[in-house]
């Protein structure tokens, strides 16, 4: 007995799950970024980098802070994907709990009579009491690893929605920067059309003056008006604009009565340029390839459980317990019962059914792989983006703003003209109209290089940072 319960230990202890263990396939990318990265510290090329999740603080506006604060707290789609990861967890310690016996107490009491005129009558009271009670368990043995892979794929969903959460996160963040920035870029637009509109209202009523003194012709006056109206126009869209842009910040936040005072987004701070060498390695930062990588431990997990399917399942059952027709007779060793049960149940003939089930999760695995794999592409494409989109963005700023320095310059020298009568009121018109036109383009210029910062940092899923020498890294997420 001794040794056929040692054989039965050696034979549970060598038991292994069916199916593959994950292992991660290293993806074939290069180990910098095709796009250039203009970096102020040469040096930095050879540091190690991190990433950190403030990166919104690099803008230096505190009301840009209080915004984030407020979407990761009162944003809906934040709460549903908490609830989610609730949802996973106890997910997760149903299946852990398949791994243990359960136990129950059962009891019961029944008061009987038996027949006085039958073939074996009774000579003893024909009404009885019987009292049972018992402990009762059932086991199965996970011979075939089906519950230790369905629990590996319980804990592969449980941090994936962990990192679907980050995901959430990550874009929602996003959101409320791109359409801070926006925000902040049409205040500076309503800014200069307020500034133009002020300088072509002080130049219709110099038309009017030179009108009365005979000097202009009506047709200029009429043409002065024109403008005014025109940037009249062009006010009013804008304003348009930022109430439709403020709503998006207030939906996002929580904040349905959202209030923002104008500023300008040329008093932002510029976040630091990435630092040179930036490896590709920071994808693997990004929550929604971890939770593609997840997805695919989860699958990978599913083909063990198909296949431990396919062989028999045995568990284990018993029962302890007494009886007696007396209830204070129950105790005694006398009315004690048990039983001790072992089942056995295999599959003879499904019509393939189990088979086709493993083929199907295996597909699915391979679908998940192709995922995982699209994630990582997709990743590294949407960092040479962002890197181009930033660096062009930052050069054609620069070429805006000049423009609209030396197009203000030209409005200047062309009002003066036109008051010493050197020139004609259409050269004014003309310089005015350029200007306003190199104004406002150097600042959607200006907005678009922020926004391509906005999607730098989302792109590798945070701000990057240099390792101190020594210090130890943050492990990536763990697979089981």
């Amino acid at each position: 007995m001794k040794n056929l319960s040692l054989l039965l230990v050696l034979f549970l202890v060598g038991c292994k799950a069916l199916g593959l263990d994950y292992k991660r396939a290293e993806p074939n990318l290069p180990a910098v970024y095709s796009e250039p990265v203009a970096a102020q510290n040469k040096a930095a090329g050879d540091a190690q980098l991190d990433v950190t999740k403030q990166w919104w603080t690099h803008y230096q506006d505190a009301k840009l802070n209080e915004l984030v604060e407020l979407a990761l707290k009162n944003n809906t789609n934040i709460a549903l994907a908490t609830a989610r990861i609730e949802e996973a967890d106890a997910n997760m310690r149903e299946v852990g709990a398949s791994l243990f016996p359960e136990v129950h107490l059962s009891a019961d009491a029944s008061r009987s009579k038996v027949t006085e005129l039958g073939a074996n009558p009774t000579f003893s009271s024909p009404e009885r009491n019987n009292f049972r009670f018992g402990l009762n368990t059932s086991y199965e043995i996970d011979f075939w690893g089906r519950i230790t892979r369905a629990k590996e794929a319980a804990r592969a969903s449980a941090l994936g929605s962990r990192d679907a959460k980050e995901t959430v996160e990550l874009s929602l963040i996003g959101l409320v920067a791109s359409n801070y920035l926006q925000l902040r870029g049409l205040d500076a637009q309503i800014a200069v059309t307020k500034d133009n509109q002020k300088s072509r209202e002080e130049s219709l009523a110099l038309t009017k003056r030179r009108l009365a003194g005979g000097v202009a012709s009506s047709l200029e006056v009429s043409q002065a008006e024109v403008t005014v109206t025109n940037l009249e126009a062009q006010l009013i869209e804008l304003n348009r604009l930022r109430a439709v842009t403020l709503h998006q910040l207030a939906v996002l936040t929580g904040e349905l009565d959202l209030k923002l005072e104008a500023a300008d987004i040329r008093t932002l701070s510029v976040p630091p340029e990435p630092p040179a060498g930036l490896p590709s390695s920071l994808l693997e930062n990004r929550p929604d390839i971890r939770q593609a990588e997840q997805n695919l431990i989860a699958e990978n997990a599913q083909i063990g459980i198909a296949k431990a399917a396919l062989y028999p399942s045995i568990s284990l059952t018993g029962n302890l317990g007494g009886e007696s027709l007396l209830l204070k007779n129950i105790l005694k060793s006398g009315a004690r019962i048990w039983t001790l049960g072992l089942g056995l149940d295999l599959p003879i003939f499904d019509s393939g059914k189990r088979k086709a089930r493993v083929e199907q999760v295996t597909a699915k695995q391979k679908q998940a792989l192709a995922q995982y794999q699209t994630a990582i592409q997709n990743a590294f494409r949407e960092v040479n983006d962002a890197l181009v989109n930033r660096r062009l963005n930052a050069e054609r700023e620069q070429a805006l703003t000049s423009s609209a320095a030396s197009a203000k310059n030209a409005q200047t020298v062309a009002e003066n003209r036109y008051k010493s009568g050197y020139s004609s009121y259409l050269e004014v018109l003309d310089a005015q109209r350029v200007y306003n036109e190199a104004s406002i383009a150097a600042i959607q210029s200006k907005q678009a290089s922020f926004l391509a910062t906005v999607e730098l940092f989302k792109a590798l899923g945070g701000d990057w940072r240099q390792v101190a020498a020594g210090e130890v890294k943050p492990a990536a997420a763990t697979t089981p």
